[in-house]
């Protein structure tokens, strides 16, 4: 905190010390609502006084009464000491409301299984608005950047979130109908392993599935790289090569032969992250039960 912000937020403290002298009428009792000793309440009002060059205070046997200064100072401390109330007010109730803007952040491959289930979330709390944010960066939810992510890998290790597992999508090696008519169906995993690839290139290379080509097939024969899922599912499609692509994705392209059944290895873990002062506010868990009950129905 810089000196001028300190500053600030001394002289309001002395502000709100010196509204509880007035309601009280005793450093006692302003002390006592406080919570502080009557000494500090004394020496807090006598440093106000002293930064302002101007009496707030006639002192006498029966306790403190506001100066003209002090009634002008005094009545826009209260009326903003309302406000701040009715502002935490207003804050509290919107924990408890489905209104508002809504930010949930994924990869871009995973927009299709979301959107169907924040639309229908929205279209439940007409008060939201939802904005949908897909990007490799990693958002900060302790910034406030999002107010859910679902992130695909291990599971997340920041502090302070709270992170919940969605699904595992399962994935299988695919082909065209063109591309197997002309190069034949492996029989084997060996055999597939010696069929020329479609593969991810960047982020998308710690993907499950990435790692296993990586792992068994030779570099030489991953004829096509690709940095999304949406493009790569595109190169398959057309004939590029073989390539590994969730089920429920594949089940969307046209044409597409399934060389090998899913296996546990190649599935792809999703989880469901929030952040902790905002995980119980109704808005986070209204969308959280959409996106899992959608989830269900993700596998394949």
């Amino acid at each position: 905190m810089c000196r001028d912000e300190q500053n600030a937020a001394e002289s309001w403290d002395d502000i709100r010390i010196a509204w509880e002298v007035a309601r009280n009428g005793t450093l006692s009792g302003a002390a006592q609502a406080l919570g502080i000793h009557h000494a500090t309440v004394m020496r807090r009002i006598d440093g106000l006084e002293a930064r302002l060059g101007v009496k707030l205070f006639q002192r006498h046997a029966r306790g403190y009464t506001p100066t003209e200064a002090g009634a002008d100072l005094l009545q826009t401390a209260g009326a903003a000491a309302e406000q701040f109330g009715a502002l935490a007010g207003r804050l509290r109730g919107r924990g408890a409301a489905v209104s508002g803007e809504l930010v949930v952040t994924s990869l871009a491959e995973f927009a299709p299984l979301l959107i169907p289930a924040l639309a229908g979330f929205q279209a439940d709390n007409p008060d939201l608005s939802v904005r949908l944010v897909t990007d490799e960066r990693v958002f900060r939810l302790d910034y406030g950047e999002a107010h859910v992510a679902v992130r695909a890998g291990a599971a997340p290790q920041e502090p302070d979130n709270v992170v919940q597992p969605l699904a595992r999508l399962a994935a299988a090696p695919f082909a065209s109908a063109a591309w197997v008519a002309r190069h034949g169906r492996p029989e084997t995993l060996e055999a597939l392993t010696r069929c020329r690839f479609v593969a991810m290139a960047g982020a998308g290379a710690r993907a499950p599935t990435a790692r296993w080509v990586a792992a068994h097939v030779d570099p030489a024969r991953v004829i096509f790289r690709t940095s999304d899922a949406i493009t790569k599912a595109a190169a398959v499609e057309a004939g590029a090569g073989v390539g590994f692509l969730p089920l429920w994705r594949a089940g969307k392209c046209a044409g597409l032969i399934q060389l090998w059944d899913a296996l546990p290895e190649w599935e792809s873990p999703l989880w469901l992250v929030t952040h902790v002062d905002l995980h119980r506010t109704a808005k986070v868990q209204g969308a959280l039960a959409a996106i899992k009950a959608a989830a269900r129905g993700w596998a394949g």
